[in-house]
């Protein structure tokens, strides 16, 4: 990670601003993430071979920086910009910097307070310690539906991080929906704790989100999907044909890991409810379960293995189960830059309500077999689905 310090003389050549602080600093960091994907049954029974990126690092360049404002306090930001390697295209919906943009005050007897656009205290406290912080989504949950994988970042967010009391933090959110009188329509709200020592990570959170259907909108090409003034429009998952424009979406999620020498294990649950509005095709309330267990040994200090389960159990008018196992190995080659292999294997049992409309311009449930896909690399296939990934990482 490359740094540069902006010295009082420095800042004050490159703008008009007054006198600069000392202790300025600027951080430019990024990742880039690309290899090559073979996926069985990823239309149909149909196949595809090529590229793939982001496989285990969202690719994305940013800036980070802080200034020391005396007495222990100072002031932070950060930008973050996500982008996709193959094609260059924005991420996140063609946002700038769609993936973090925050600027905010930080004391270590205080904690720190941002106001911007945030990951929510789930992914900041919980994920840490899941398969899906090594391995990305072949440990993740299908579909993606309680953001194991981190789709979802929150905007117009004010988010508290207390410091670290020998190991235990806890962290709080709320976004608002920014709207004149909405303030209690659109928000987000969210809370996590974790303890972290030596060899056992422990966190627990909860996240909620409303979406009135005033604030609505409607993404057809998948489900569940909702959109909320203060969050993303997330889960637009092949795992179900119809959709959820959600009155509210509810995830609760533990985690545990404990390291023993070159070993690591660690196990997690989460559980998502989606509340539909009046304008749904879902009828009733979409709950999902989900189970996951992983193992990592560090073979070598360049050198890591790792396996992971993944079990979910969908009901309401989908009603599906779905049994993931991924494998991942990944060799560094330097401080910045790593090799990788990926393997996922899903099955998929049970139906998925899809809805088509009639002559008469009504729109009709029809339930087929539910369909596998893998983590949250978007593919719809058949019962099962197999997938493999190579590729390369470069930190800077």
């Amino acid at each position: 990670m490359k740094s540069f310090a902006l010295t009082s003389l420095s800042l004050a050549l490159l703008s008009t601003a007054g006198a600069a602080h000392a202790q300025n600093s600027v951080t430019l960091y990024g990742v880039i993430d690309a290899g090559l994907a073979y996926v069985h049954n990823a239309n149909g029974n149909e196949k595809v071979v090529g590229t793939s990126n982001g496989n285990l690092s969202g690719d994305r360049w940013g800036l980070r920086g802080q200034e020391d404002l005396g007495g222990g306090l100072k002031a932070i930001f950060q930008l973050e910009n996500g982008f996709n390697v193959g094609t260059g295209a924005l991420g996140q919906g063609g946002r700038e910097f769609g993936r973090q943009a925050f600027v905010g005050l930080t004391a270590d007897n205080y904690g720190t307070v941002m106001i911007g656009r945030q990951y929510d205290p789930l992914v900041d406290m919980v994920q840490g310690i899941t398969g899906d912080n090594y391995w990305a989504s072949i440990i993740g949950t299908p579909g993606d539906v309680d953001n194991y994988d981190n789709s979802l970042r929150v905007s117009n967010a004010v988010k508290y991080v207390s410091p670290n009391y020998a190991g235990l933090q806890f962290e709080g959110l709320y976004g608002f929906s920014n709207g004149a009188g909405t303030t209690g329509q659109g928000q987000t709200w969210s809370g996590a704790v974790a303890y972290n020592n030596g060899p056992l990570g422990l966190a627990a959170g909860y996240f909620y989100t409303s979406n009135p259907s005033a604030d609505r909108t409607v993404v057809t090409n998948g489900s569940p999907t909702w959109n909320s003034p203060s969050t993303d429009s997330l889960f637009d998952s092949p795992i179900n044909t119809g959709y959820i424009t959600a009155h509210s979406v509810a995830i609760a999620r533990a985690a545990a890991r404990y390291a023993i020498g070159p070993v690591t294990v660690g196990a997690s649950y989460s559980n998502a409810q989606y509340t539909p509005d009046g304008f749904s095709q879902f009828t009733t309330k979409q709950k999902y379960n989900i189970g996951s267990v992983f193992a990592n040994y560090q073979v070598a200090p360049a050198f890591l293995v790792g396996a992971g389960y993944t079990y979910e159990k969908a009901s309401g008018d989908t009603s599906a189960t779905y049994n993931q196992v991924g494998l991942g190995a990944d060799y560094t080659l330097s401080k910045r830059t790593d090799f990788y292999a990926l393997a996922a294997y899903q099955h998929a049992s049970g139906t998925q309500a899809t809805y088509t409309t009639n002559a008469a311009g009504q729109s009709v449930r029809v339930d087929q077999s539910a369909q596998a896909s893998i983590g949250s690399f978007g593919y719809a296939g058949t019962n099962t689905q197999e997938l493999v990934i190579v590729g390369i990482r470069h930190k800077f």
